[in-house]
């Protein structure tokens, strides 16, 4: 008797088939339900003989007769026959209703391929020790090691080899960069921009009356408040720190910038926390003759100096655009000629866009978190209550990096093009940077806040991103938190948590080893506390919501107008302080098809492409503790967007970017 008959009904079983490439089966699909004394009912066959089952995406729903158990149900039995045997299908849940019971709820989130059988427990959610069909367990964590090997490359975060079909974007056409540039062009009604100069700043604000929309970067470039800003809530919000004393090799002297410190000698004003640095001679080196590969000119590795005045805004008082002092690497200072000024703040962000294009977006969260969800799916079964507390902050991230790393950093793609430094140059920033990073100290945000310096609300009382990000910070820590508790109530449970611990093993071991190469993860590689699990994920969550969208969804807002934040400059660096010209700013610009493909790609990339932070896409815990830990975090995630809103209103640059209900679960574009 199959599903379909009209008898009296025992049991309504709904089945969602999972929303992925190829998810759907034309196979027979067979159901048999066990319970809790081992008593099995007869094999059903699911099926509604007038409508096609099982499409990607959809939701069936089947009612079924002479399906009686004497006791209460366990768990279910779900498989496919040999028919069609290519025809793979992937199941996300499936749910069983019996007369008088509550729902049962069985998340599937995997593959049924021909012949295979799987025994699925309600909310599948149990740690390794207590599985009670450990051979499938074992057999479905080998298999996905298989799937998700590693791609080494050397000084970079490891990678995904090659993307698992599981990863495969369902809707492809929304994440395919090149159509959407193509497709926005047409939009916009500039795709016959040439090649030629710009005339004039205005002939370049000109073209921002099409469809694209002025960047918030156009209205202030010149103002050197908004240069301040940049640092506390652009796309680089996370790099300067407090100054205690002028590096050695800052040729900065008491006399140059004391006439901008409001009456504080330098000693003083460094002594009351309120003088700030960038330091990015981390540019330096080699990173140059890796440029000059692509024939541009050389990539600055400059300091800047701030100065919080009386109205607590974060002022430039002085730029050194190259690591060693000399008289052809002047201090500039707000005092020289206007259009010198101008264009050192220029040079200097086109830097510090170098570093954030490198490190701050793609090397320190696609990357990073690329190296997380790879040993995620490797060492942590589906079934492991931790990798369904971090596999909604995975969604389309691996499919993502591969996408960028074969359309925008591949040889001559949009980083070789628009790019000052190029490919090469930005792997090897990202070298520099990965080989000190630690994820108790740059992946916490509280520890890393300190770590700079920039802690104190008092001495920093403005500080947009720090604000923001904090109170989410903290929200995640203790959503995470409440799980882990809730999951490993003894210590017995986090030491025989085998899965757990080569977990642990693997995110830290040195890549010669087969690991990540994650420096700092806590417990150095084998957890026995709950607190260092929860300092483990709290980072990973936070990185792939909370740190991506500081790093990207700012970018049109920077990048689009090129004077604001540059990705590309023409001729050299000042090295003099001699009077310069807008005509001299206009030269240094990219030229006009340049300029198109720099906004059209931030525009793009600025984009959301999953929902807020909480509300998931995919729902993976299903158990009730961990169904009440997620509603209390999206309560706290409400109150404190309200909070944001509110704070934002006060501010005089709005600073949406890490407003909750503006950040995306998962790095997805």
């Amino acid at each position: 008797m199959s599903s379909s008959d009209s008898s009296a009904v025992d049991a309504v079983i709904t089945v969602r088939t999972g929303d992925v490439k190829g998810g759907g089966t034309d196979g027979n699909v067979y159901i048999a339900l066990h319970d809790v004394k081992g008593n099995r009912t007869r094999d059903v066959l699911l099926d509604v003989w007038w409508k096609n089952d099982f499409e990607a995406g959809s939701l069936d729903t089947f009612q079924v007769s002479a399906l009686i158990l004497p006791h209460d149900l366990k768990e279910i039995e779900i498989w496919r026959d040999d028919f069609l045997k290519i025809d793979d299908w992937f199941v996300e849940v499936i749910t069983v209703e019996l007369p008088g019971k509550p729902k049962f709820v069985f998340p599937v989130q995997r593959w049924v391929n021909a012949g295979e059988r799987l025994f699925l427990t309600q909310y599948d959610s149990c740690l390794p020790q207590f599985e009670q069909h450990p051979d499938q367990r074992t057999r479905l964590l080998n298999a996905k090691r298989q799937q998700y090997q590693y791609q080494q490359n050397e000084g970079l975060p490891v990678q995904i080899k090659e993307t698992p079909r599981d990863e495969h974007f369902s809707n492809a056409h929304r994440f395919d960069i090149l159509k959407k540039k193509i497709l926005l062009l047409a939009q916009s009604k500039i795709v016959n921009m040439t090649s030629d100069k710009w005339l004039s700043l205005d002939d370049l604000k000109n073209v921002y009356q099409y469809s694209l929309g002025p960047p918030k970067g156009m209205a202030y470039w010149k103002e050197d408040l908004n240069f301040g800003e940049q640092r506390l809530m652009g796309c680089n919000p996370n790099i300067f720190k407090l100054c205690r004393k002028i590096p050695e090799n800052f040729g900065v002297t008491a006399e140059m910038v004391e006439p901008f410190l409001e009456g504080l000698s330098l000693e003083d004003a460094l002594g009351s926390k309120r003088v700030y640095m960038v330091d990015l001679t981390i540019l330096g080196g080699n990173i140059p003759k890796i440029v000059s590969l692509h024939h541009f000119p050389q990539l600055c590795a400059p300091y800047s100096l701030l100065f919080v005045n009386k109205d607590k805004d974060l002022m430039p008082v002085a730029i050194q655009l190259f690591p060693t002092k000399g008289p052809d690497n002047p201090v500039f200072l707000p005092s020289d000629p206007p259009y010198t000024w101008m264009i050192a703040k220029m040079w200097y962000n086109m830097a510090d866009c170098s570093f954030h294009q490198s490190c701050t977006h793609l090397g320190l969260t696609h990357l990073i978190i690329g190296s997380c969800a790879t040993c995620t799916h490797r060492q942590l079964s589906a079934s492991h209550p931790m990798f369904r507390l971090m596999a909604p902050h995975f969604l389309y991230l691996l499919a993502i990096n591969t996408l960028a790393l074969k359309t925008l950093v591949c040889p001559g793609g949009w980083i070789d093009e628009s790019m000052h430094m190029g490919r090469l140059g930005l792997f090897d920033i990202i070298k520099k940077v990965w080989k000190d990073w630690r994820m108790d100290v740059q992946g916490t945000l509280p520890a890393e806040l300190a770590n700079r310096g920039v802690d104190d609300v008092e001495a920093l009382p403005n500080y947009p991103y720090r604000d923001d990000a904090l109170p989410i910070w903290h929200a995640i820590n203790r959503y995470v938190r409440k799980v882990v508790e809730a999951t490993y109530d003894v210590p017995a449970k986090i030491t025989e948590d085998h899965e757990l611990q080569a977990w642990a093993r693997e995110l830290s071991a040195p890549q010669a080893d087969g690991g990540c190469g994650i420096k700092g993860v806590p417990g150095g590689g084998k957890f026995t506390t709950v607190d260092e699990i929860v300092a483990t994920v709290t980072p990973i969550i936070f990185i792939s919501s909370v740190g991506h969208a500081a790093a990207n969804f700012a970018q049109y807002d920077e990048y689009g107008f090129p004077p604001n934040y540059p990705a590309f400059m023409h001729g050299e660096p000042p090295k003099t302080k001699d009077p310069l010209t807008e005509q001299d700013i206009i030269s240094a610009l990219p030229n006009k098809s340049h300029t198109l493909n720099i906004m059209v790609i931030t525009k793009i990339l600025s984009e959301r492409a999953t929902q807020p932070l909480g509300d998931f896409e995919k729902q993976y815990m299903y158990d009730p503790l961990g169904v009440k830990a997620l509603e209390e975090f999206r309560q706290e995630l409400d109150a404190i967007s309200k909070e944001s809103t509110e704070r934002d209103k006060a501010r005089k640059t709005s600073y949406p970017y890490l407003n909750p209900s503006e950040i995306p679960n998962a790095i997805s574009i």
